[in-house]
């Protein structure tokens, strides 16, 4: 569940943004100020890091980390940013792997966003990146993708029911995905 501040009237999956791109790289260098060598990598990720894509409006990074302390908490809410305390938050199951994680929040009053932090050589982290990997290489699935998810969100408003509605669609996707990267030998980078 979103926290107050974060909730609008319903979910809205808009045409890509020219401006997304420069949004992640300012959110990136907030995460590198308040991480320092603890992130590995912060990659953009989800729907508004695949030019073209139609997405909600809302920036998802992915912080890649050795390990998942404690103080990876304490030191991003020293940045404002709040960490998501739903159990789903904290837990994903990735390629029938159970794979812990957190994600944050932006400061109230911050431009949406979702920071995921996840283990660098975890299955979800990967996950994410060849979900976007894929859907940048490929036309037909990004507008397939793209064409749904407008769909999905014209008739299902609420944030939750979309989600899960979304989900075995994106088992279906990520399916594909994997195809593709043994076709092309794609790895993690």
């Amino acid at each position: 569940m979103p926290f107050p501040d974060e909730l609008g009237p319903a979910v809205n999956v808009s045409d890509y943004s020219a401006d997304w791109p420069a949004e992640f790289t300012y959110l990136a260098g907030r995460l590198q100020a308040a991480l320092g060598d603890r992130a590995v990598a912060i990659d953009h990720v989800g729907s508004t890091s695949v030019p073209g894509l139609p997405a909600k409006n809302c920036i998802d990074a992915q912080v890649r980390v050795t390990e998942l302390s404690p103080d990876l908490v304490d030191l991003l809410e020293g940045a404002g940013f709040r960490c998501r305390p739903e159990p789903w938050n904290r837990v994903e199951i990735s390629s029938g792997q159970r794979c812990d994680k957190l994600v944050f929040a932006p400061p109230i009053g911050e431009r949406a966003t979702n920071v995921h932090i996840r283990l660098a050589d975890g299955p979800n982290a990967r996950y994410a990146l060849l979900f976007r990997d894929y859907l940048r290489a490929d036309d037909t699935a990004r507008q397939a993708w793209g064409a749904f998810k407008q769909r999905l969100a014209q008739t299902v408003t609420d944030f939750y029911d979309y989600g899960q509605i979304k989900a075995p669609a994106t088992d279906i996707l990520i399916n594909a995905a994997e195809r593709w990267a043994n076709q092309t030998s794609w790895t993690v980078s």
